[in-house]
This record gives structure tokens, sequence and C-alpha cells, in this order.
């Protein structure tokens, strides 16, 4: 008997099922320092991607690290640090 596969995309086929095509505005979108932005994993760029994990936290923005954003969310009451390109983040909208 083999040992079960536990990749980092383990369990994700249906959470990243996605049918429409990345846009040119989603990834040149811009954001600034302390901006706040919601995770939403873009299935069609593999690049970046954040784990799983975090799929639907919002964070704000806290650096750049070349095309990619430094995100910083909590994880229960610990701070941790997300690096992520602009396909998979979207801003949140305070209405």
């Amino acid at each position: 008997m083999m040992r079960r596969s536990r990749g980092f995309r383990n369990k994700t086929r249906r959470l990243f099922r996605h049918k429409v095509k990345t846009t040119i505005t989603e990834k040149m979108r811009k954001f600034n320092i302390d901006d706040k932005v919601i995770i939403k994993i873009n299935s069609s760029v593999q690049k970046a991607t954040p784990h799983p994990r975090y799929y639907g936290v919002c964070g704000s923005i806290i650096g750049k690290r070349g095309r990619a954003y430094i995100v910083r969310i909590k994880d229960k009451n610990k701070p941790k640090k997300l690096i992520s390109s602009t396909a998979h983040l979207k801003p949140l909208l305070n209405n």
C-alpha cells in the first residue's frame, strides 16, 4: 500500500474552481501600504500563491517584494506575513 500524497494543493480542486480568465487589470492592480485586502486565490495563476488555508482571509498590505505584496494577517492570535501576487488579492470595499 502506498502512502497518500499531501501536496500544496491537496483538497483544493473544488475550492479553486474558477472559470473566468485573468484580466490585465487584475495583474496590474496596485496597492498602497495599509490597504485592506481579501485573499482570493486565482486558480489560473500558480505563481506567488498563498497557502490554501488562508483562502478568504482579510489582511493588510505591509510592503512590496518584487511584483508581489506582503500581507499581514492574524491566524487566531498570531500575526503572520504572506507573500502574494496581485492576482490573488482583492481590495476590501468598506460600505
